[in-house]
Order: C-alpha cells, then structure tokens, then sequence
C-alpha cells in the first residue's frame, strides 16, 4: 500500500532517471543502522536537508543464527515507519529504499521485505556486486577522476570496486562487516589476515592497490579517520579527503590494544557504537590494505547512497564538476546577484594566464563565493568568508584547495596577514596566489557594485611594470577613491604600478 501524494521506487534496474526533480531521498537499510536521508538542491551535488539514523542491529545475530534478530526486525520496522512519514512530510517526491547484506544473507529476510511492503515500502535489496558498484560511482561523484580501489565496509559485508575512467569495475562483495570480525579476531594466531588473504587472493585482488589510493568508505572507516585527525591535531575538523599512509590501520590497532577505550570519548564526533568497533575495523582494514600494497588511504563521506544519486543522474548533470556546482548554488544562494561570481572570474582572468587547470577551478570557486559574506557584520565578512571557505561541505576538494579558497575569500572581504589554520594547510607561495585573487576579487566587487555591466564594458591586464585597469567610454567616473585604493593594491602584488585608461 502506497500513501497518498507519495512516489515510491524500487529502482530495480536502477536506471538513469533524467529530469529528476524535487526532494529526493534514500532509505538505507544497513547490516547495523537504517538512515534516512534526505536531499534538495542541484541534482549533481544536492544538500543534505535531513539525515538521521536508527542503531537497529538488524546483522547484530547473523552470525551465531543466520537469521535477523526479531527485536532488531521489530525496531527496524518502527525506524522505517517513522521514516516514511517524515519524509512525506518534508515533501519528497522521489525515495529509494535500499538494503544491503543483513537483509541479502539472513534466512528470514524475506519476513522483514514482506513486514516493509505492509507499511508502503517497495525494498531494493542490493546484490553484493551492486552495493560494490553504488559505493564505487558515490565515490567517483565526490572524487571526479577518481582512479583507484574503493573500500566499503558495513555491519555484513566488505565491498571492493575497481574505479578509473569514471567508472566502477572488477567489484567483489566479502562476508567481512564490522559485526563478523570479532568472531575472526577472536580466534587469534592471525585467523583474521589469513581469512582476508585468502578471499582477496580468490577474488583476484592480490596487489591489485599497488601505486593506487584506497578510498575509505563506511562510518566504522570514517570514525578511524576521525580517531587518526585527533591524535595527530589535523587542523581541519574535515574527515571528507582526510589522507593516512598505508601503515596507520596497523598502529591504529595496536595504540587501540594498549589504550584506555575511556578516552575515545574524547575524539569529537566519535559516538559511542562507533568506538565500540574502532579495534575491529582497524583489523581488518590493516589486512586489506596489506594484501591490496594501497599507497594511501583516502577518507570519503560519499558512499553507497551517493552513488544511488549519482546513478540515477542523466550523463550530462554527471559530468558536472561538483565543487563548481556546489559553489555555484551557495552563491547563488548568500549573494546578491546570481551571476556575479562567473562574471567576476572571466573578467580577472587575464591576470592569472597559465595558471594550472587545478588552480583557475580553485579560483573560479572562490569567485563564486566572493559574496556570501554581504549579510554579516562588516567586521566579520572576513570570518564569514573564511568559515565559508574551509568547513564548506564540499567534494571534489583537497585542504590545500580549502585553504587557498579561504585565502582569497578572507582576502577579498579586506583582511590583512595570515588568517587562522590557512597556514597549516597551505604553503606560502600558494597562499601568495590566494591573495592576488582575493584582491582581484575585491577590486572587481567595487568596481562594478556586484552588478554586470562595469564588468563586461571594462578589462584587467598585465603590461610591462603595469596592472591596467580599462573602462569604457563614459565610465571614468567609476574610478573613484576606493576603486583606485584597491586597484593599486592589486598592481602591487604582482610588483607593477596601476595604469588607468579610461
């Protein structure tokens, strides 16, 4: 029974869906939790507008009974009840309901389908193959380009997926979850790696991560993450791109051994279930990366719901970049006028001709931004900029990208020296670049009033000792006292002098 005013999908083929529109939201029925999450915005790269997760358990007695618990059914029902109804309240148009290993492997998975139709949810249970695939495309959505091993570990299972070309291939799906390995681990004399070595080795993945990044996916994985940015002061309270060499699992596990579990509840952002499987996760992914020769671990916040999304997007909105889509839509969003921030990035582009592609995106990005801080207090724009800039909740970026946004966008709003953490990220001749667009940017923003014309009628250029700034005919009279103060401030960052033609 489906409720009125409401769109269900099963996604069985999961088939690109083009024109999809309005709230879009996944059910992710999991071996250990079920999330809700819903999302709004542009299709590449929507928000999150609601995310909440139930510690059901559903796998917690898989092992010892092949079976879902009753008591975890009986709570994972209520949690996708509930679910339902706040996301037909919040007004979602399109759901998908997917689940994953506990449900695919128990013996009564069947009953708990039939207990979920019985409340108007149609459930996609994933293969293992495709949870593998959905984990790798959620991490080609957020790593454009992505070219190595994705890893995905839930309560049942462990997924690997090949990623290169914008596509996931060779996939394997293990009986791994964070919920099986106490049992492996339990039996000491190494059962665990040797299980791993063995599997791998079967599914043909021996060494195949030599040279290649292992990108994290999974809450156990990310709380790891969050563990390692704590004891190592990572200045970024960011576990989205957070990197770790291949060793950190394996001292990760043994600092875990010989420490007071007591003091994870100091990590920030680490809950209670997840610190309760840190030792195993940090096992097991030890093993893994030891099998696969990875050369670095590489955390993602996207995974197999985003990858949902991401599949389900017609292949022109893929092919968008992300971080621009994203920066795009919160300019658009905080600032004035929609199109001032391309406008302001074609118009300074002169300056800065054989920059690196990696470089002019950064910038194109923080033109985007350039006016999001206009509704704050003017002696905080700055801080509103920088914020904006380094805890963004953008994909497709690495700290270093981070920091030269935050440079440039704490330089724009009139900020003088180093601003806070900028310089722990970032070295200082590319924080040298940052400026000069911050500057360029704010040159731009008097200028034209953040409107279209004085932009598209006037020129920056650099010249022989000279920064010219170039107005149309009748438009001297937008020289004025500020313009001429930041135009010079500009010409003396790249060593030369102003020149006005106008």
């Amino acid at each position: 029974m489906t409720k009125p005013g409401f769109l269900f999908r099963a996604d069985t083929a999961l088939e690109p869906v083009a024109g999809q529109s309005g709230r879009v939201a996944i059910i992710d029925i999991g071996s250990n939790s079920i999330r809700l999450v819903v999302y709004e915005g542009p299709a590449r790269i929507p928000s999150v507008l609601f995310n909440e997760k139930v510690m059901a358990g559903l796998g917690k007695s898989l092992v010892a009974t092949g079976a879902l618990d009753p008591q975890a059914m009986d709570r994972g029902i209520a949690a996708l009840d509930r679910f339902l109804l706040v996301a037909r309240q919040i007004g979602v148009s399109t759901l998908h309901t997917v689940a994953t290993a506990a449900v695919r492997d128990a013996s009564n998975g069947a009953d708990f389908l039939r207990r979920a139709a019985a409340i108007g949810l149609d459930v996609r249970v994933l293969s293992g193959a495709e949870e593998a695939e959905m984990a790798g495309e959620g991490v080609i959505a957020a790593f454009p380009g992505a070219d190595g091993i994705v890893g995905d570990l839930g309560g049942g299972s462990l997924e690997l997926a090949r990623v290169e070309g914008g596509g996931a291939r060779h996939t394997s799906s293990f009986p791994l979850g964070v919920l099986r390995i106490g049992a492996l681990r339990r039996r000491g004399g190494g059962a665990l790696r040797e299980v791993v070595r063995e599997a791998l080795a079967e599914a043909g993945w021996t060494d195949k991560g030599a040279g290649l990044p292992f990108y994290l996916v999974g809450g156990s994985w990310r709380a790891l993450a969050r563990l390692t940015m704590w004891r190592t002061g990572y200045p970024l309270p960011i576990v989205h791109g957070f990197t770790m060499p291949p060793a950190s699992p394996a001292q990760i596990a043994k600092s875990l051994a010989d420490s007071d579990k007591a003091a994870l509840k100091e990590v920030p952002g680490l809950s209670s279930s997840r610190a309760a499987t840190l030792p195993d996760a940090a096992a097991l992914l030890a093993a893994v990366v030891a099998e696969l020769g990875s050369s670095q671990l590489v955390t993602s916040a996207f995974g197999l719901r985003e990858g949902v999304l991401f599949r389900n997007l017609a292949a022109d909105v893929r092919a968008q970049d992300p971080l621009i889509c994203a920066t795009r839509e919160e300019g658009r969003r905080l600032g004035r006028f929609p199109e001032h921030g391309d406008l302001l990035e074609r118009w300074m582009g002169p300056l800065f001709e054989g920059e690196s592609a990696a470089d002019a995106r950064l910038r194109h990005a923080a033109c985007l931004l350039a006016d999001v801080g206009w509704r704050a207090h003017p002696e905080f724009r700055a801080e509103r900029g920088l914020e904006t800039a380094l805890h963004g909740n953008w994909v497709g970026l690495d700290p270093r990208g981070r920091a030269m946004m935050a440079q440039a966008l704490w330089t724009s709003f009139g900020a003088d020296g180093d601003p806070p953490v900028v310089p722990l990220i970032c070295a200082l001749e590319d924080r040298r670049r940052a400026v000069r667009w911050g500057l360029a940017m704010r040159l731009g923003q008097r200028l034209s009033g953040g409107v279209a014309g004085p932009l598209r009628a006037s020129a920056v250029t650099l010249e022989e000792g000279a920064l010219a700034l170039s107005l149309a005919p009748g438009d001297a009279a937008l020289y004025g006292e500020a313009v001429e103060r930041r135009h010079r401030a500009l010409a003396s960052s790249f060593g030369r002098e102003p020149l006005l033609r106008a």
